[in-house]
């Protein structure tokens, strides 16, 4: 019997830049010819229905032009869409188009888009790089920093996936423009989350320039993207593979996906995510870390951005209630919660530990209040 040891010490960079501002199209196109994924000459474009003809085709185009090698892979637009079976649908399509591992994807669309082609990508050939051109606010908010990828499957969401990091972020801040109301209104939810764990500045901002931000106001929506990446940032600096600080990034998650999916995603995620944060801060209240005026605030911005506050009568209260036991935090069978401190803060339970068990007959509670 012997053994023999495999040392195989790695320091990667993971680094990349964000760039904010108006039709990035021919900045991205610049970037690629000045050497941002070295001399690759294949792009698969990936993006939903509805984005294609917004904005990939004319991207797709632009590369064709300059004389890459582009082709564009669709998927129907939605969460629904967020699956194995896509995933499987553009890898295939890839392969059948000729694409091996000396390509590079850029995801063109929201975070479902992003989350779906980062996810091919660290997987495809073993792993090629991809870029991400984000087109809506909550792609702006959510799927900008982190590197986390992933797909939903019956029993859970985003458990299945890995973290991958893009070559580079484009947030196109004009294609907020096309945005139905709703869209905004999504993405805002994910924004009033970081403003109430890490941001009473933020949150007073908001409170004051809610209608601006509706109105695409370049200012206001160039400094709320810049907050959103700043604040996401500094926490996954410090917890990049969600091993404790990370949990925060889920205030309001742990109700708001059980909603999304009992209600077979006729919410859109921020509208689920905005009936999370009501039921995190009455849990907050319950525990004695927010008062009821502070709890008022935070319903008070969620209308503001014109997202609901309330569970939706279709839904069936216990069935959400045992979802919740699908939520990625559930450690031992026990539901744990994070919990909003204040405006602006989160609670620290014990050192590095920011999630607490809340039990089923609490967690139930709370939602029928809602």
């Amino acid at each position: 019997m012997s053994t023999f040891g495999v040392t195989l010490k790695k320091v990667v960079d993971d680094s990349y830049d964000i760039e904010i501002g108006f039709e990035l199209e021919e900045t991205l196109l610049r970037d690629l010819q000045n050497g941002l994924v070295g001399s690759v000459k294949k792009y698969a474009v990936v993006t939903d229905s509805i984005v294609k003809e917004l904005y990939a085709e004319k991207i797709c185009r632009m590369l064709q032009s300059a004389g890459y090698q582009a082709e564009l892979f669709v998927f129907e637009q939605g969460e629904k869409s967020k699956t194995r079976k896509t995933k499987e649908m553009i890898e295939d399509a890839m392969l059948a188009h000729g694409f091996r591992r000396d390509c590079c994807i850029i995801a063109v669309g929201g975070g479902v888009v992003t989350d779906l082609a980062g996810f091919v990508a660290g997987t495809f050939g073993r792993g090629v790089p991809f870029i991400n051109y984000a087109t809506t606010l909550l792609a702006a908010a959510d799927a900008s920093v982190g590197g986390k990828t992933a797909v939903d499957t019956p029993l859970a969401t985003n458990l299945i996936g890995l973290f991958n990091q893009p070559e580079k972020v484009y947030i196109d801040i004009a294609a907020w423009k096309t945005l139905p109301e709703i869209q905004i209104s999504s993405g805002m939810a994910e924004t009033i989350k970081h403003a109430c764990m890490a941001s009473g500045e933020l949150f007073a901002y908001l409170e004051k320039h809610m209608q601006d931000l509706f109105s695409v106001q370049r200012e206001v929506c160039e400094h709320i993207a810049e907050e959103n990446c700043r604040i996401k940032y500094h926490v996954v600096e410090k917890d990049e593979r969600e091993s404790g600080l990370r949990e925060i990034l889920n205030l309001g998650h742990t109700v708001g996906r059980a909603v999304e999916t009992v209600s077979d995603y006729r919410l859109h995620h921020g509208e689920a995510v905005a009936i999370g944060l009501v039921a995190q801060a009455k849990l907050s209240v319950r525990l004695g870390y927010m008062t009821g005026q502070e709890a008022d605030r935070v319903v008070r911005l969620l209308q503001q951005a014109k997202l609901p506050v309330a569970i939706p009568a279709y839904i069936d209260r216990e069935a959400l209630v045992q979802k919740l036991y699908t939520d990625k935090k559930v450690r031992d069978g026990r539901l744990r919660f994070v919990v909003q401190k204040g405006i602006g803060g989160i609670v620290e339970f014990e050192d590095g530990v920011f999630a607490t068990p809340v039990t089923e007959d609490v967690a139930r509670e709370i939602i029928l209040q809602l």
